[in-house]
């Protein structure tokens, strides 16, 4: 039996993605859309079409077919579906401050959601499914995000040195982390907007002359300002400074679990998740934010950054990127001529060709890949990856 298919994702064209990078990997024409998200999975609202010999077939209706078979007997057992979602991004504009519930309380909330009769679809729906959705990225290139409350004695020092935020430091120290976000998220905008104005005034003119460094949180502050036109000054600026700020380089990662607020600034990356959409927001959007929903799910702790390299395996053709999360596992596979890749896979295998050329074999058949292009490998499927030059692959499978 074949096990080893083609897999062609689906493009999302959300407002802060790019113009190029995706294009270019997938070697389409790009167009006046933005290409934010490419998405490699099973998820139903843009699940990814599997290459059979004769049509293409939805994955998640390709794996509902015989999926005890197709997942693999433990992953069936556990998940009963492809629990994870693999995607590349690119991140031009600033997204949202987000934070994911946790398995217990996506469940609870999915299901008062729809006791309530709030569409999947509507705008003020904060739960869209009941799962989690913990995630780890790869930087691709140098890349910006925010990722949990700064360690106790640098927020106090932040609120020290911006004069604006001076009179929130009483907050902190008499409330901690929790009174000191809900304080500034239930302000009301004329209220909040006479803290962050003067800020406003003072840094806007300094980005505007190119004299701030990505490096320091009134620059990104300035961007949101500039990127989100309307009569109050989205409160996300708060996060700015209230959270780790963290540069990326090519090849590190990070994990981010449910409770810990975050949000994606700039840069392109391979991100994995469990096969979820379920976001509470903080700020920098235009979308809903429930914030008596959002304060119930966020970790009000300081958060110590684990930025991490992965771990090689396999002769080094491998580097896994071990994270705590069951639902997936993100490896980097690089081969060349002297060394292929020979596999026999414990669960389904997704995986994108990112640089070069490769062959995929399996007993009598083969696949040939080119840069973008993706394959997916069932349970118990046995094949090797070779290539005549260089080939550089991101693979997602479940751990067992």
């Amino acid at each position: 039996m074949k096990k080893v298919f083609g897999l062609k994702g689906h493009i999302q064209h959300y407002a802060w993605g790019g113009q190029t990078f995706i294009p270019r990997l997938l070697g389409l024409e790009s167009s006046a859309n933005p290409y934010a998200e490419y998405w490699l999975g099973a998820h139903e609202n843009a699940p990814s079409l599997v290459q059979t010999e004769d049509r293409e077939i939805p994955l998640d209706t390709f794996l509902n077919s015989d999926i005890k078979l197709f997942l693999g007997e433990e992953t069936n057992k556990k998940f009963g579906l492809l629990p994870f979602l693999f995607k590349v991004l690119d991140v031009h504009q600033m997204l949202s401050i987000q934070v994911h519930p946790s398995k217990i309380e996506a469940e609870k909330g999915f299901k008062k959601e729809n006791k309530l009769g709030i569409p999947l679809n509507a705008p003020n729906r904060n739960y869209k499914d009941k799962n989690h959705k913990p995630e780890i990225m790869v930087a691709l290139g140098e890349f910006w995000l925010l990722h949990g409350f700064l360690p106790k004695r640098k927020l106090i020092n932040t609120l020290e040195k911006h004069k604006e935020f001076q009179a929130l430091l009483p907050i902190f120290l008499k409330d901690g982390y929790k009174g000191l976000y809900q304080y500034v998220m239930e302000l009301p905008p004329v209220e909040s907007d006479k803290i962050l104005q003067p800020l406003v005034d003072r840094i806007l003119p300094l980005y505007k002359k190119n004299k701030l460094l990505k490096s320091s949180a009134d620059y990104w502050a300035a961007k949101a300002v500039l990127a989100h036109d309307s009569t109050s000054i989205d409160k996300g600026v708060f996060s700015i400074y209230f959270f780790n700020l963290l540069k990326l380089e090519k090849g590190e990662a990070i994990f981010q679990d449910s409770g810990v607020p975050h949000a994606y600034l700039e840069g392109q990356n391979m991100e994995l998740m469990a096969n979820s959409d379920n976001v509470l927001r903080g700020g920098l959007t235009q979308k809903h934010i429930d914030v008596p929903e959002l304060i119930k799910h966020v970790d009000f702790e300081e958060t110590i950054p684990h930025i991490f390299n992965g771990t090689l395996v396999d002769n080094g053709i491998e580097r896994k990127y071990i994270c705590p999360a069951p639902d997936f596992e993100l490896s980097e596979v690089i081969i060349n001529q002297e060394h292929a890749y020979n596999v026999q896979s414990t669960s389904v295998e997704i995986y994108i060709l990112m640089e070069g050329e490769a062959e995929v074999i399996e007993k009598n058949t083969s696949l040939q890949l080119k840069k973008g292009e993706s394959f997916l490998a069932l349970a118990d499927a046995k094949f090797r990856i070779s290539t005549l030059s260089d080939a550089v692959f991101y693979k997602a499978t479940t751990p067992q």
